[in-house]
């Protein structure tokens, strides 16, 4: 059975002193010539956003099924295998081809365990689409609801779910995904632009109007302030 390097689940630290950027570029440089040891160091390094971007993303109807850890694990066995496909430069580049493996891989889990009849060819991974486009507002929504209510008032909870969810899918479908990626997976508005195939200014362009939206939403939501105070 073919052996790879296993990366840690605890990112490496920055260099004790020396030139960092050049020591980074020097393990982009080793993992585009095909080494697994730079590649399992820049996964670990990289492991916290890339679990976060799986926890955000992933189907609901996989929790109990598959655990993040799981996925990051076979991603890593796939970026392995694909490591002569990296051509990148900078650090920027190889965080982003691994999330493209890392939701290609979360494709193929969620096939696996749903069931290869949902597949849809609109949900195929692109570097300027998301995995799941559709299920970005209920993530929002999830995330944004359970940030200010309590366990305990699931009622209230669901309710304000299904109202922030109808509302946020009415926003632009790049501006959520921009407002995703600037604030759940903590991507610089220079990772954005790239992830999205757009200009940078762009993309500060729509960060701030989803911000805008967004607030508007919350506005709208007649129970929200309410929630927010007493949950």
């Amino acid at each position: 059975m073919e052996e790879h390097a296993t990366p840690s689940n605890e990112p490496d630290g920055a260099p004790a002193g020396g030139d960092i950027a050049g020591d980074t570029a020097a393990a982009i440089a080793r993992v585009a010539a095909g080494d697994e040891q730079a590649l399992a160091a820049a996964f670990s390094r990289h492991r916290q956003r890339l679990w976060q971007m799986v926890s955000f993303r992933m189907d609901r109807r996989l929790h109990g099924r598959v655990d993040p850890d799981d996925i990051l694990q076979e991603s890593f066995l796939d970026a392995a295998k694909r490591i002569e496909h990296f051509n990148g430069d900078n650090d920027e580049s190889l965080y982003l081809w691994l999330r493209l493996i890392v939701q290609q891989t979360m494709i193929d889990i969620h096939r696996r365990h749903i069931g290869a009849a949902k597949r849809n060819a609109a949900r195929e991974v692109r570097m300027n689409r998301p995995a799941f486009p559709q299920a970005t507002s209920k993530s929002l929504s999830q995330q944004l609801v359970g940030s200010i209510t309590s366990p305990s008032r699931a009622v209230q909870r669901a309710e304000l779910i299904t109202q922030m969810e109808h509302a946020i899918g009415k926003m632009d479908e790049i501006d959520r995904e921009v407002l995703a990626l600037r604030h759940f997976e903590e991507m610089s508005n220079k990772e954005v632009a790239m992830t999205l195939g757009i200009e940078e200014k762009a993309a500060s362009i729509r960060y701030v109007r989803a911000l805008r939206r967004l607030k508007a939403i919350l506005a709208e939501l007649s129970d929200f302030g309410s929630a927010a105070r007493h949950g």
